[in-house]
């Protein structure tokens, strides 16, 4: 059964915390159609001696969710999510789980690493927690260590996807486990979010579609590329970060580098660092997912929920008929 907190929403959809693209106006936008909006914490910079941003995103989007609320009590936003990277290497984590646990985040979504600190943190503050995994094994890890419920990364998903059909994954997460269950990869209409469902996923979990919106932080170009790139212009790599991801192949072009090539690519002379000319991962190399040929224009989260919300009818409709 799912948590209350992820019941009642316009259609059983999340979206997913991109790294840069995701920050507080997309998250309101998305919420308030309806949906779970999430951002990464680490989206939050701050500079040297400067307060720290999360808390100030935090405020600013429980704030604003408070007050559409209060105004539209019939239609209340959905609630909201923030992403730790919970990898040893992230020296901020325990400064944002404060933070975190402090504003009373009502979902938080793990990934690199599950750790029971960081789920007695959510559940500290009367959150959930939900770990992203590729396979069944990590699954098992997750729960194990106290997460309330999964993200299935399947193959195709944007970023760092994972290899299994979503098919396979999610039959064998289902086989032990019945809490909340989220599947990633592709889904990017009303119709797969239904599929996503009829397989055995509560919710479906989409990023790539909101890049092409009006709210995400992202550059222009970036957005028309979504738009116009499909399935056929995704290409998986682990150049670019060390961990296999899904990229655009015209921003690897636009980047100086051959995307049918990449394995020969000499990679100890890439340097991502900001003084360098070689092209910097995530703000130059633009991260996607293979369902974005149904992205068809850039517009507000408003205009893509309300679609997915369509599409979703439409396709429960036809089922029964």
């Amino acid at each position: 059964m799912l948590p209350q907190i992820l019941r009642n929403l316009r259609i059983p959809v999340v979206a997913s915390p991109m790294f840069i693209v995701s920050g507080p106006e997309l998250v309101i936008a998305q919420c308030k159609a309806g949906i779970v909006g999430s951002f990464p914490a680490l989206n939050a910079r701050e500079k040297d001696g400067e307060p720290p941003l999360l808390d100030a995103w935090l405020t600013r989007i429980t704030e604003e969710l408070d007050r559409h609320n209060q105004a539209n009590p019939d239609s209340p936003a959905a609630p909201f999510a923030v992403n730790q990277i919970v990898h040893r290497s992230n020296a901020r984590l325990e400064r944002d789980l404060e933070i975190c646990n402090r504003h009373k985040v009502p979902i938080w979504i793990t990934s690199l690493g599950a750790r029971p600190e960081v789920n007695e943190a959510a559940h500290d503050c009367g959150g959930i927690a939900l770990h992203d995994v590729i396979n069944n094994v990590f699954a098992k890890k997750a729960i194990e260590k106290g997460a309330d419920g999964l993200i299935a990364v399947a193959a195709g998903a944007g970023g760092h996807a994972g290899p299994q059909s979503p098919f396979a994954l999610i039959q064998e997460i289902r086989e032990w486990f019945d809490g909340p269950l989220l599947l990633s990869g592709s889904i990017a209409t009303g119709g797969a979010v239904l599929a996503a469902r009829a397989m055995g996923a509560d919710l479906a979990y989409i990023g790539s579609p909101f890049i092409a919106t009006d709210e995400a932080n992202a550059q222009a170009e970036y957005k028309q590329m979504i738009v116009d790139s499909g399935a056929m212009d995704i290409v998986t790599s682990s150049l670019f970060t060390g961990v296999s991801g899904n990229y655009l192949a015209p921003s690897i072009r636009n980047a100086g580098l051959d995307p049918d090539n990449l394995a020969s690519a000499d990679v100890s002379a890439m340097n991502f660092g900001g003084g360098s000319s070689k092209p910097k991962a995530w703000s130059q190399i633009w991260g996607a997912g293979q369902g974005i040929g149904a992205v068809k224009s850039v517009g507000p989260v408003a205009s893509l929920v309300d679609r997915l919300a369509q599409e979703y009818d439409t396709a429960r409709r036809d089922i029964m008929a």
